[in-house]
């Protein structure tokens, strides 16, 4: 959340957001991350996605670039 702060996505809170979801989804997010209300949860989990590192989709592009005679040490 911090990082989403610092990248200005927790300015103005004039927007709004509804759905059905299932309780037992948003019980276990919550004890998961240890969120209370189901507002700081929408906020976390839509700020998971927006900053997202991309990590998987990088990992696999440097699939194969590894020099098959490098020595690893094991």
């Amino acid at each position: 959340m911090k990082a989403a702060g610092q990248s200005g996505l927790l300015g103005d809170k004039s927007g709004r957001i509804g759905g059905r979801v299932s309780t037992e989804l948003v019980a276990q997010a919550k004890k998961q991350t240890g969120i209370e209300t189901d507002t700081d949860l929408i906020e976390f989990a839509l700020a998971s996605i927006a900053l997202d590192d991309k990590f998987a989709e990088v990992f696999r592009a440097s699939r194969g670039k590894v020099d098959p005679d490098l020595k690893l040490g094991f």
